[in-house]
């Protein structure tokens, strides 16, 4: 009779690995139809938000100098120059709306009247006699308008911005 012999690591042999017990692939075509529709669904709306992103430019610019002007408003130094830019700022906002109006040669009523139908919200009825007042007014006349006066100006500069209409 022959002893066992003991077993030597040289004959161990990896296992197999199981086949899995179902398909990455789907079993249906239905399966795949709607995979390639949400797909294309998910990208259009990707696209078309990028686009969106990408035509909100000039209002993120805006509220962004908006911002500066009116952090600079509170110091004395700098509120005069912050004050007469702010009807610049307005109007150059409007120039640079997507298929943009002739607002170029626009004033008074007529300026208001742009202004209250490109925003959602009621605007102040002398807004654009407000925004005159900066760009004209007299040195000592701006320097003796009152803070709330401003800050109502600011945020009524501000809300516009935010949230005016651009006609498609």
């Amino acid at each position: 009779m022959t002893a066992p012999s003991t077993p030597s690591i040289s004959q161990l042999q990896e296992l197999p690995l199981p086949t899995p017990a179902f398909s990455y692939f789907p079993q249906t075509w239905g399966w795949l139809v709607l995979l390639l529709v949400s797909l294309l669904i998910f990208t259009t709306w990707a696209f078309l938000r990028w686009r969106r992103w990408l035509r909100n430019h000039y209002r993120r610019e805006a509220l962004l100098r908006l911002s500066q002007l009116q952090d600079a408003s509170t110091d004395k130094d700098l509120r005069l120059g912050a004050l007469r830019e702010l009807p610049e700022l307005l109007k150059r906002v409007a120039l640079s709306m997507p298929n943009a109006p002739e607002v170029a040669n626009l004033s008074g009523a007529q300026w208001q009247g742009f202004l209250q139908s490109t925003s959602p919200a009621p605007l102040p009825a002398d807004l654009s006699q407000q925004l005159a007042l900066l760009a004209y007014a007299p040195q000592a006349q701006l320097q003796a308008l009152e803070p709330e006066q401003i800050d109502s100006l600011f945020s009524t500069c501000k809300q516009w911005i935010e949230a005016h209409h651009v006609a498609a």
